[in-house]
């Protein structure tokens, strides 16, 4: 019999972070500027910036002095909200985009322009986004991913993803009707893209659940607990998903990732919980009934000893950062 190829078993896993990523409250802008531009992006922990430069040049600054220049066609994600710049040249001071004046374009997306008068022909044009940025279930992910990515969209690393920004540019660019829908549709492809080969490259060689997702004997456990949260699994039953012994099972288990293999599942659940309230909307009882408890007690217990609040607090807490 041959023995289960480990692609396969990565992509299932990459299929379950996608499927479990949310961008919630996204607010997109589509900027033009003048050729003398200083744009700020304050700090948004919890959330995840999201540019793509359309047309033009700009240099992407941080907070501690890097710089990063980009050209017409790159997209930059930054997955822990830092703050940064978007600049013409390395030495200018920068304003932040809040103090802009936005004109509505649609729901969600509004339109800046930054050209220092009203005729002048832009010359950069970008689009950019900021959104809660939750990997539910995969949440332990989020700390591991580097602060800025931008993204090289001609390279192996993305394939696919140079059509999608070609897509975003002539919508940017055309302004035809329904433009906006269609733009923030796309960036949240380009998001998911983005995370995806990430994942898929090897996560620049991160630890902990990076590690355990490229193991097939442990990466077996992990799917089955991200596909079946509400089973109440015990080691060994683990341990068998990976063909191997319980004690070397959880031994590998707390070495790789830090965590015993049950405290990863309970945290796994409340994680869920927390989504499916304070996202979702759902009910406390339906949601302890989905994840296997026999009674919403059992359950409000749990939450509160991991999430440190009872469920019925968390829908007022602010979204959880991806750490």
């Amino acid at each position: 019999m041959a023995a289960p190829d480990p692609f396969a078993l990565s992509s299932d896993l990459i299929s379950e972070l996608l499927t479990g990523m949310r961008l919630r409250g996204v607010q997109y802008r589509r900027i033009e500027t003048g050729p003398s531009f200083g744009l700020s992006f304050g700090a948004k922990p919890g959330h995840a910036y999201f540019h793509f430069l359309a047309v033009g040049a700009a240099i992407l600054r941080t907070d501690d002095g890097t710089l990063h220049p980009l050209t017409a066609g790159n997209a930059v994600f930054i997955p822990q909200g830092g703050a940064h710049q978007l600049v013409s040249s390395p030495d200018l001071p920068a304003q932040d985009i809040g103090s802009f004046e936005a004109a509505p374009l649609g729901d969600t997306v509004c339109a800046v322009n930054a050209c220092p008068t009203s005729g002048i022909t832009p010359s950069t044009i970008l689009f950019y986004g900021c959104m809660a940025f939750d990997l539910g279930g995969m949440q332990g992910l989020g700390r591991l991913m580097p602060g800025l990515m931008v993204v090289d969209a001609t390279g192996e690393r993305y394939p696919g993803l140079l059509p999608i920004l070609a897509a975003m540019k002539l919508e940017i660019c055309s302004g035809r009707i329904g433009f906006a829908g269609i733009l923030a549709r796309l960036a949240d492809v380009v998001a998911s893209m983005i995370v995806r080969g990430w994942v898929e490259c090897g996560c620049d060689n991160a630890s902990g659940l990076v590690a355990a997702l490229r193991d097939p004997r442990l990466a077996r456990a992990i799917l089955a607990l991200h596909r079946h949260p509400g089973r109440d699994w015990t080691v060994a039953e683990l341990a068998a998903q990976c063909h191997t012994s319980r004690s070397v099972f959880a031994e590998r288990f707390q070495a790789t990732i830090g965590t015993p293999p049950l405290r990863y599942a309970t945290e796994l659940r409340m994680r869920l919980a927390s989504q499916w309230l304070t996202q979702d909307k759902q009910p406390i009882e339906a949601v302890a009934q989905r994840l296997g408890y026999t009674s919403q007690s059992a359950f409000s217990r749990a939450f509160k000893r991991i999430m440190g609040v009872p469920p019925g607090a968390s829908r007022h807490l602010p979204p959880l950062a991806s750490g």
